[in-house]
């Protein structure tokens, strides 16, 4: 949630390079956007902007947008509305920010700063930081001291990115928020973002610094760049890689969206998956895995990434027979958990910025747990935070609602089982497992290459009232996961349930504008299918996802989505996810709803 992008260089089109930034970074979820520069006339100005980026390029028509240094923001609201006023960035005649995260303890530094006649134009909570490194400039402190002894007392998660018009530099520091900055040594440019996708074709070299590392952008640096510690001494607490990403990841290329984009490169991933840990870069994290003995592991992630948990869950206990409990990380930390020597703490995220999964991973961390980061993000704070981490190798998402990160999340703790089961000494272990990914892959190409009967199906049901996604067993965690992405990006009401406790209340909601979209394994046929009975008997629509050419299932079925299961055992569950993803794509295409960018979502959820 919350875009920033800051540009330091050369060239005199640093506004349109910051809005280039900021809309790569509109998939995050964002309700207002704005723009601070230094003109040619060393004059600082500032346009911004309620509503989509659209609004603020409409604002600048016409404006001497002439600069070689800017800064930009796209808020989601936390402390105030949605208004021009409360955008960011935040400025008076001394300074411009913009802000990333909650200040904790903002009304009483407000209190504070008023009591010293400073008065403020906005609701946020941002606008103090803004006001406290004022209040220390006009006290002849100097800007980097003034920026490390206003963050001092900031208390709470928080990125700022500061632009001193005076010198005509730019300054950065974070507490538990994603910030990036790069640099293109042949062309003098430094950026600075909130996600390293903003930089993508401009940058060669990519820095992740630590919290409380203070980030100086200037042209008069040697190296573009310096890091300082808030006692103002050169640090080298920052992550350095070289940036291979290309612009092309944040293009959609010849698909309608994102999201239907990111549904057909899974097959391809799942491909990779196997090579990049059996014989890649990945080999040496594996095995080093290989080597934990866990006595009994807590999975923890928010929405999607948990529901990937429970499937990691069900491998780590099926196959493995090692007790794994997946905890909801905003509730993880608050409940007290019994944390012991020999556990493994296990974190699930795609951005590795989500606050509540940081704040699981610290609570771990602290007991003395080891902690382990299934992640999609390099260099993140969930990354650098753990003692190690598999990556999901998804590539960059951009559909706000997940879907191939959740198959790579799930891919991966499968891969992480076979090395806990002391599968990477047998050849032929690993052969049968590559083999398997590559048969699912297979399969789900097939399934989008004959994707529009699900789409017709989507057509026949998507203006009903409600949606029960159900399944059993290690269908269950599917039927949830599905709900999720029909409420993420049509805006209906849908649920998942383990298909046995529909008679425990539930059921009382049926009747015949409800919609049973009913996830039937070979396994548990005649469990599944009796609870469907339940439902057809009370009138209600049933959409059967389940093995191809069987007759009883398709007899039921009001819309019967036949697969083919065989040899896929453990797999199947994520193949029949994708006929979720599908189904959910289009039934909010028909409804005509934003599916890139749902209303009130942010892709990464950086505050509690």
């Amino acid at each position: 949630m919350c875009g920033i992008v800051g540009y330091i260089g050369p060239s005199h089109n640093s506004v349109q390079i910051v809005l280039e930034g900021l809309r790569r970074l509109e998939y995050r979820g964002y309700d207002s956007a704005g723009v601070s520069f230094i003109d040619e006339n060393n004059k600082m100005q500032f346009y911004k902007k309620a509503g989509k980026l659209d609004n603020l390029k409409a604002e600048l028509e016409g404006k001497n947008v002439i600069a070689r240094t800017c800064i930009g923001h796209t808020r989601w609201a936390t402390h105030g509305g949605v208004t021009d006023v409360n955008a960011h960035p935040h400025s008076n005649d001394t300074l411009s920010i913009i802000h990333n995260g909650i200040i904790e303890n903002a009304n009483e530094l407000k209190k504070e700063l008023m009591g010293h006649g400073v008065s403020f134009k906005s609701e946020t909570d941002s606008e103090a930081f803004l006001e406290l490194v004022t209040f220390e400039l006009k006290k002849n402190v100097p800007i980097l001291e003034a920026i490390s002894k206003s963050f001092k007392r900031i208390h709470g998660n928080s990125a700022f990115v500061v632009l001193y018009p005076k010198t005509g530099e730019i300054f950065a520091v974070k507490r538990g928020a994603p910030l990036v900055a790069g640099i293109n040594e042949v062309t003098s440019e430094a950026l600075v973002s909130s996600d390293p996708y903003a930089l993508a074709g401009i940058v060669h070299k990519l820095y992740f610094p630590e919290d409380e590392v203070i980030v100086h952008l200037s042209s008069a640096n040697k190296n573009l760049i310096n890091f300082y510690e808030l006692d103002l001494s050169k640090t080298t607490r920052y992550l350095s890689k070289k940036q291979d990403m290309s612009v092309e990841v944040s293009e959609k290329g010849e698909f309608e969206h994102f999201m239907l984009k990111e549904i057909h490169e899974q097959p391809g991933l799942i491909r990779n998956l196997t090579s990049y840990y059996f014989a890649g870069e990945g080999k040496e994290a594996l095995e080093k895995i290989a080597t934990y003995k866990p006595s009994r592991v807590y999975i923890s992630a928010c929405g999607t990434a948990a529901y990937a948990g429970l499937v990691v869950r069900d491998f780590l206990e099926g196959i493995n027979r090692i007790p794994a409990n997946v905890e909801l990380a905003s509730e993880f930390r608050y409940r007290n958990p019994i944390l012991k020597e020999g556990d493994v703490g296990i974190f699930v995220s795609q951005s590795g910025e989500t606050a509540d999964t940081l704040a699981a991973q610290s609570l771990c961390k602290k007991a003395g747990v080891k902690t382990l980061s299934i992640v999609n993000v390099e260099g993140s704070t969930l990354y650098r935070d753990c003692d190690d981490n598999l990556l999901i190798r998804a590539g960059v998402e951009i559909g706000v609602a997940s879907t191939k990160a959740f198959t790579q999340q799930a891919l991966t703790g499968r891969l992480m089982s076979a090395a806990l089961a002391g599968d990477l000494k047998d050849e032929n272990k690993k052969v049968q497992l590559t083999g398997k990914f590559s048969l699912l892959a297979d399969r789900i190409d097939m399934l989008l290459a004959n994707s529009d009967s699900i789409k017709s199906v989507a057509e026949s049901i998507y203006n009903h009232k409600g949606f029960f996604y159900t399944g059993r067993g290690a269908y269950f965690p599917i039927a949830l996961e599905g709900a999720l992405k029909l409420k993420e990006i049509a805006y209906v009401h849908a649920e998942g349930y383990a298909a046995g406790e529909l008679k425990h209340g539930p059921i009382a909601l049926i009747d015949e504008d409800m919609v049973n979209v009913a996830l039937v394994a070979p396994d548990l046929f005649e469990k599944t299918v009796s609870n469907i009975q339940e439902i057809k008997a009370r009138k209600g629509i049933i959409v059967g996802v389940g093995p191809r050419g069987n007759q009883e299932l398709q007899a039921l079925s009001n819309f019967y989505i036949p697969l083919d299961f065989d040899g896929l055992d453990e797999l199947a569950p994520l193949y029949v996810n994708v006929v979720n993803q599908l189904l959910a794509y289009y039934m909010a295409k028909f409804k005509g709803t934003d599916i890139d960018k749902p209303r009130n979502l942010a892709k990464s959820v950086t505050v509690e």
